[in-house]
C-alpha cells in the first residue's frame, strides 16, 4: 500500500498543475501525459529495488519479465482523460499476481483520500474499514458501471446501456474502470461490465470484489495479464442477471 500512496502523492502533485501537463494521444480516446509516464517510472524503480526478481506489467512501458512467479500489474493513472482536464475521478491501480492470479490489489484515489485494498483470503477494505459488495437482487436496485474499449464494439455498448435502462437500472461511467470496480467492491455500484479491459485496469479491482463477497467472471490466468479480458462483476444476488445481459449484448 505504501507504494500506491507514494505514487498517488506524486501523481496528485502533477494533477494540481494539470494545465502544465504534456499530453499525447495513443489512439482513439486514449490519452497519455508526462505524469502517467513519470509515475510509472517511479513505481517501476521502487519494485526493481525491493523485489528485483518480480515481473512488471504496466500500461505505459509494457512487460518486464521476472523469475519469481510474481508480477506487479500497474496503472499509474487510470482515468487519464479526467486527470488531464482537472476532473478528480482518477486513481493509481496496483496488483500483485502469482502465476497470473491476483493475491494483492490496491486502488488509491488521491483526490478523495480513499485507498481501497484487498489480500487474497484476507478481505477487502477502504481506508482500513471492511467493505462488502451490494446485496441488490435485481438490476433496478442500483447503478451498473460500464466501460468502453476500442477492442470492443461501440454498438455493443449501446445495446448494453439500452438493456440496463430498459430493465429499470442506471448506467454509470466515470472514465476510470479501476475506480468503478472498487465501487462495486464497496457496494456503491451493484455491478460492472466491459467487453474488454486491460489487466492493469482490472486485476486489483476484481480481487477486491471477490474478497468483498461479490462475484466475477474469472479471467484466464494464462492469458489475461498480457491480453486483458472481458469483465463482468456484481453483487452475489445480481451477478447472474448482469451476466445474462452482458452475454446477450456481446454475442458475436
Amino acid at each position: 500500500m505504501e507504494l500506491a500512496r507514494r505514487a498517488g502523492d506524486f501523481a496528485h502533485a502533477h494533477f494540481k498543475a494539470f494545465d502544465l501537463l504534456v499530453i499525447e494521444s495513443k489512439g482513439h480516446q486514449d490519452l497519455v501525459s508526462n505524469a502517467d509516464r513519470d509515475t510509472e517510472t517511479l513505481m517501476r524503480a521502487a519494485i526493481a529495488e525491493h523485489w528485483p526478481d518480480d515481473g512488471i506489467v504496466g500500461e505505459e512501458f509494457g512487460r518486464t519479465p521476472g523469475t519469481s512467479g510474481f508480477d506487479w500489474v500497474i496503472d499509474p493513472i487510470d482515468g487519464t482523460a479526467n486527470f488531464v482536464r482537472g476532473i478528480p475521478q482518477w486513481c493509481v491501480a496496483l496488483a500483485v499476481a502469482k502465476d497470473g492470479e491476483a493475491v494483492i490489489g490496491v486502488i488509491n484515489e488521491p483526490s478523495s483520500g480513499e485507498l481501497f485494498h484487498a489480500v487474497k483470503g484476507g478481505g477487502a477494505f477502504c481506508n482500513g474499514r471492511p467493505i462488502r459488495a451490494s446485496h441488490a437482487t435485481g438490476i433496478g436496485e442500483g447503478s451498473i458501471g460500464t466501460g468502453y474499449s476500442v477492442r470492443g464494439s461501440s454498438m455493443n455498448i449501446v445495446k448494453l446501456i439500452d438493456r440496463i435502462v430498459g430493465g429499470g437500472g442506471v448506467f454509470f461511467r466515470n472514465a476510470s474502470g479501476a475506480l468503478m470496480l472498487a465501487y462495486v467492491a464497496g457496494g456503491r455500484l451493484i455491478g460492472y461490465v466491459e467487453e474488454h479491459m486491460n489487466s492493469w485496469d482490472c486485476v486489483a479491482g476484481l480481487l477486491m470484489i471477490e474478497e468483498a463477497g461479490g462475484v466475477i467472471l474469472r479471467p484466464d490466468p494464462e492469458t489475461s495479464l498480457e491480453h486483458g479480458a472481458r469483465v463482468i462483476a456484481g453483487g452475489p444476488h445480481v451477478f447472474a442477471a448482469i451476466k445474462d445481459i452482458a452475454d446477450d449484448c456481446f454475442r458475436v
